[in-house]
């Protein structure tokens, strides 16, 4: 008896949404490795952003609580 596409279709290779640091990128395209590096050259700058409000923000409260 053979096996029924129908009933059990052969399921797609699905690769992950987001990046993981030490993921097999073999999987990949080049065009998807491009769109990873964007995404993780806009999330570096978003961090970098976020890092450098954070000091503005403790700076602020050092220069307030200076005697």
């Amino acid at each position: 008896m053979a096996i029924d596409d129908d009933l059990f279709p052969s399921a797609p290779v699905r690769k992950p949404g987001t990046h993981e640091l030490g993921a097999d990128l073999s999987l990949l395209s080049e065009t998807e490795l491009e769109e990873r590096i964007a995404q993780l050259l806009a999330e570096a700058e978003r961090l970098k952003a976020a890092l450098e409000k954070k000091r503005a923000s403790r700076a602020a409260a050092e220069n307030f609580f200076k005697r």
